[in-house]
């Protein structure tokens, strides 16, 4: 444990390594109270090595980030669960978090390991090739390796651990159109151009995901998809482009979004069908408003702006476990829904996203 370099024993006449797993195995609501010990604990809880621990001891916890925006600016929070609050009917309560120093409109969003990247966006009426990075484990902001063009309003996702995006341009030159779209490899720190073809060159993207190895994205005229594995590129089905209707999620390959009736339904990607998601109407809302999702460790976490009181919204949190059928239909429970913060009237959710701590 010398690489942590600290001064005196973790915990007294017990070696570094056992300390070291006893503290992985406390929940990270509690990591607050126990920095608070001692400088080696405060410096041992933001280590590489304690989550390497909790990662191998699969003590690993997903964690909810929201991004809401109020005005002109920009709010980040987390959500822990589970706490000893002073009220035991809130079991769960959100946490601000420090925002990026610029406000971008129209960013992307990935998360790779415990990091989030906030991608572009405009700032001024001027798409930027800014990157900023949150470390979820420090809790602080960073600038990113810059990307190769300025974009907003572009399509991001994972894949294979690296970061793809594409679209958030307009192609009126070279130096564009060659990179239209773009990956991002955490191990060199470097983005490089994605060959694509011109007639998948659309400038906004209103949608993305990732289901396997294939990115989804979707333009204001149907949407394109890649697959990374075979590296080709084509078009989404008609089906899927008529259904996708705002911010999706994708849980047990089937992507998840809310109809034009307001009603969740999943997309099978390998039967091409869109599917009602039997079992939550009577503990959700019409979702005509939207709502954003995302997966939540494997379970569908939707969150949306409630009515509220006067001149203050509701934001409203619920988590689905969803599964299929033996007949092939999709079902779900609804383990909580409650509400989780209270913004002023006219606030509205720019994106949520789950890390894994």
């Amino acid at each position: 444990m010398a690489d942590l370099s600290l001064q005196s024993q973790l915990i007294p006449n017990l070696p570094d390594d056992i300390a070291l797993q006893c503290l992985a195995r406390v929940p990270r609501s509690h990591h607050p109270i126990l920095s608070l010990v001692s400088k080696s604990w405060r410096c041992i809880l933001s280590s590489t090595a304690l989550y390497t621990t909790r990662s191998i001891l699969r003590t690993t916890e997903t964690f909810l980030y929201l991004n809401i925006r109020v005005n002109s600016t920009f709010h980040w929070y987390t959500l822990f669960h589970n706490l000893t609050f002073t009220n035991p009917e809130k079991p769960r309560k959100l946490f601000p978090l420090s925002s990026i120093p610029t406000k971008p409109i129209g960013p992307a969003f990935a998360v790779l390991g415990s990091r989030i990247y906030v991608i572009g966006g405009s700032i001024g009426e001027i798409p930027s090739n800014n990157v900023w990075v949150f470390d979820c484990r420090l809790n602080c902001w960073e600038m990113g390796p810059r990307m190769r063009i300025g974009r907003e309003f572009a399509a991001a996702g994972v894949v294979n651990g690296k970061i793809y995006v594409m679209g958030g341009c307009v192609v009126d030159n070279w130096a564009r159109s060659m990179n239209w779209a773009e990956v991002f490899d955490p191990m060199t720190g470097l983005w490089t151009a994605l060959p694509s073809p011109i007639e998948v060159r659309d400038k906004w993207m209103h949608a993305s995901a990732v289901v396997g190895e294939k990115m989804y994205a979707m333009a204001d005229r149907g949407g394109v998809v890649y697959d990374v594995g075979g590296c080709e590129w084509g078009s989404v089905s008609k089906r899927l482009d008529l259904g996708w209707r705002g911010r999706a999620a994708v849980v047990g390959g089937v992507l998840y979004c809310y109809d034009y009736l307001g009603k969740i339904r999943g997309y099978d990607v390998k039967e091409d069908v869109w599917k009602e998601l039997k079992g939550v109407d009577k503990g959700l809302p019409k979702f005509l408003c939207g709502a954003t999702m995302v997966n939540f460790d494997d379970r569908l976490c939707v969150v949306w702006e409630g009515k509220g009181r006067g001149k203050e919204v509701d934001i409203m949190c619920a988590e689905i476990e969803v599964w299929k059928d033996e007949d092939g239909g999709l079902s779900g429970n609804i383990l909580w829904s409650d509400m989780i913060l209270v913004v002023p009237n006219g606030a509205s959710i720019v994106q949520c996203l789950a890390v894994d701590l």
